[in-house]
């Protein structure tokens, strides 16, 4: 059991990219759409490229959202409404109406003409009460079917015209009176009317929405049916019409189908194959190129992170509208990778993850293909990601081959740009402004992760800082040293194609550690006075070595990030501290060369080992009398050679032509720095 259990500690960085891989992938299959794919492509009024296609299975044509809307707005304006009728409201308006007559026509009018005028007033009655009084106005159209309902029971059925309206009542009084020739008594009539009459009929909203929908649940989604092995569409023939629905029909009942029951957990075996090969893919490349990142398992749990989070957006997107997929900025993947790691990658990283993506979204072709330009195009375009006029520019260069791609294609598929969706431009430069937000993102990642990107590099590199205030104040001379090692190296870096930023940023840190014991190095003795003259050899190469460990404790007490405490751990390699070395060797030939020796470890990136050349160059070169061209080639010649006799660069990946082209810039450098000009003949 022990021993199973120390297997288990050994390989626990292995294990946890296994639960990683495995987790990754779950997660990935399970955000994507559960719905089959169609294996063809077509288009409406395109030749249909594949061969003669058969139905593989029995499918009903589906009508067109067209059609299916048209039948809807059909029933709609055929459907009738549903009025309740209160029975009693006629009798008690003719019992008030009976009673207010005589309060509103005086005594002084001739009998004949008041029996006249009481029956004008019942045919209004009459008139109005025929089909019923609505309770308030509405907006139906007048040819609408009204069913006029006593309880549950159907009294009558009239058009809604026919219905009367509180807005009518003026209208149908002065009709009636107008005809018996009674206008004179208008005033008296509207008077009466407005007070006796009563709505005898409400509008019964609920069982006139359950009958309409009654209606619409009846509408056939589909006409027709096409039965297996017959043949749908032949190889060349238009897509349009009839045949264009039924395989619109065939590729949604194909989705259905395939994902049934039976053969779901089938499916989903075969996307989380394809979905676990991609990833595979990406730490085999991780393994092979990029041994450190993937030795890192915060690294690697970012690269995965920064994956599944575009596949969780894509889908959401997907869920909601699937043509604001070009909203989403894919294009943000490499920038952040690169940002961190290195172009090959990011682009790597993002071709990955566009081909997954490719599988669940529409057009799959046409989107992979854009999006991969684009990937592309942002690795070549933004160099310097600190610069904020380079993301601009970037960004702007990423929206117009968004463009340019996506109008190549409509033009390839239409054949014109009459029909042109300028929409979709409008979604591709807010895919752009969305790019921008790199930059916060960027700066969350470097506390999330604790990482370190080009914009921190850029705020470590300020000579303002407190740590190297600090610096120069209390080693004057290690400072400047630190500045010129960093020109050297930023140079050296740039002329080989390494990290110039980050080299430099490590450059001016590399030596914070001499801060604790400032006098004991030349640069900062500025008094003449040398304390190693009170101290034995051993004691004086202690003081020395121990600038590495100090400095080391001092960059973890400021929190700078690993990547720089990188450079002050192995600036000076596993090398010796010749000097008194080769004095205690002089009294004494019982040494031991490991109490000279740096603890290493060795440089172990191009970057690195620039550092040490750089220091080694820079520092020795303070001992040169009367430099010369020759003396100072041969000089930094000697100073790398013997740190490359001395195995320092075996594990950093820097060849041998890179490291010729470094000492022909330290050449160049320190002719510049001692002023040397040709000799020319007296």
């Amino acid at each position: 059991m022990k021993d199973f259990i120390n297997t288990l500690y050994k390989n626990h960085a292995l294990i946890y990219k296994v639960l990683l891989f495995i987790c990754a992938t779950i997660l990935i299959v399970y955000l994507f759409p559960k719905q089959g794919k169609f294996k063809y492509n077509f288009e409406q009024g395109k030749p249909w490229q594949s061969e003669n296609l058969y139905a593989p299975f029995d499918f009903a044509i589906k009508k067109t959202t067209e059609e299916v809307d048209a039948e809807k707005q059909t029933i709609e304006n055929q459907s009738n409404l549903y009025f309740s009728l209160n029975t009693s409201v006629v009798n008690n308006v003719r019992i008030n109406y009976k009673a207010t007559f005589n309060e509103v026509f005086s005594d002084s009018i001739p009998d004949e003409t008041f029996s006249r005028l009481f029956k004008t007033g019942e045919l209004i009655i009459d008139k109005l009460y025929n089909n019923g009084v609505l309770n308030e106005n509405y907006t139906f159209s007048n040819d609408k079917k009204c069913i006029i309902l006593d309880g549950q029971t159907t009294v009558k059925q009239a058009q809604f015209i026919d219905l009367v309206q509180q807005k009518d009542l003026s209208s149908i009084i002065n009709s009636i009176l107008t005809e018996n020739n009674h206008i004179d008594y208008q005033t008296e009539f509207l008077a009466l009317f407005f007070d006796v009459v009563e709505p005898s009929l409400t509008f019964n909203k609920s069982l006139t929405d359950k009958a309409l929908q009654e209606d619409l649940n009846k509408i056939a989604y589909t006409r027709g049916s096409i039965e297996k092995e017959t043949l749908i569409i032949s190889k060349g023939e238009v897509v349009e019409g009839e045949k264009y629905q039924t395989l619109e029909s065939l590729k949604n009942e194909y989705k259905s189908q395939v994902w049934s029951a039976s053969n779901y957990n089938w499916i989903v075996f075969a996307h989380t194959l394809l979905v676990a090969l991609a990833l595979l893919m990406l730490l085999l490349f991780l393994r092979k190129y990029r041994i450190e990142v993937f030795e890192n398992n915060t690294k690697v749990t970012f690269i995965f992170f920064n994956i599944i989070l575009m596949v969780l957006i894509t889908t959401l997107v997907i869920s909601y509208n699937s043509q604001y997929i070009y909203v989403i900025p894919i294009c943000i993947l490499p920038l952040v990778l690169k940002a961190f790691f290195d172009a090959r990658l990011g682009m790597f990283t993002h071709v990955i993850t566009v081909l997954l993506l490719g599988s669940i979204v529409p057009n799959s072709y046409e989107y992979m293909f854009l999006q991969i330009i684009a990937g592309i195009v942002t690795i070549l375009t933004v160099s310097e990601l600190y610069k904020r006029a380079n993301l601009f520019v970037s960004v702007g260069q990423i929206t117009l081959i968004y463009i340019i791609a996506y109008f190549a294609f409509f033009v390839i598929h239409e054949g014109s740009f009459d029909a042109l969706e300028w929409e979709t431009f409008g979604l591709f430069i807010l895919c752009g402004l969305a790019t921008l937000f790199v930059q916060p993102l960027i700066y969350a990642y470097e506390k999330l992760f604790g990482l370190v990107s080009d914009v921190s590099l850029l705020e470590l590199s300020d000579t303002n800082s407190k740590l190297l205030k600090e610096l120069s104040n209390k080693a004057p001379g290690t400072f400047h040293h630190s500045l010129n090692v960093a020109n050297l190296a930023e140079a050296s870096a740039n002329e080989i194609g390494a990290n110039a930023m980050l080299v430099r940023v490590g450059a001016l840190y590399h030596d914070i550690g001499k801060m604790k014991n400032p006098t004991f190095f030349t640069e900062n003795q500025s008094t003449g006075i040398n304390p190693h003259d009170e101290l034995s050899s051993i004691e004086s190469a202690k003081v020395i070595i121990d600038h590495v460990i100090n400095g080391i404790e001092i960059a973890r007490k400021n929190n700078l990030p690993d990547r720089i405490v990188d450079f002050i751990r192995t600036h000076h390699g596993t090398s010796v501290v010749y000097y008194f070395y080769k004095k205690e060797k002089a009294l004494n030939d019982d040494i031991d060369i490991e109490d000279f020796r740096y603890p290493g470890p060795k440089p172990f990136s191009k970057e690195t080992a620039i550092l040490m050349m750089c220091d080694s160059v820079e520092a020795a070169s303070k001992s040169l009398k009367e430099p010369t061209s020759s003396k100072i080639d041969a000089f930094v010649e000697n100073i790398i050679n013997k740190q490359m006799e001395n195995e320092q660069f075996l594990n950093a990946n820097i060849t041998f032509k890179e490291i010729q082209s470094i000492k022909k810039v330290l050449k160049h450098k320190l002719a510049n720095i001692y002023h040397l000009r040709i000799e020319y003949p007296e």
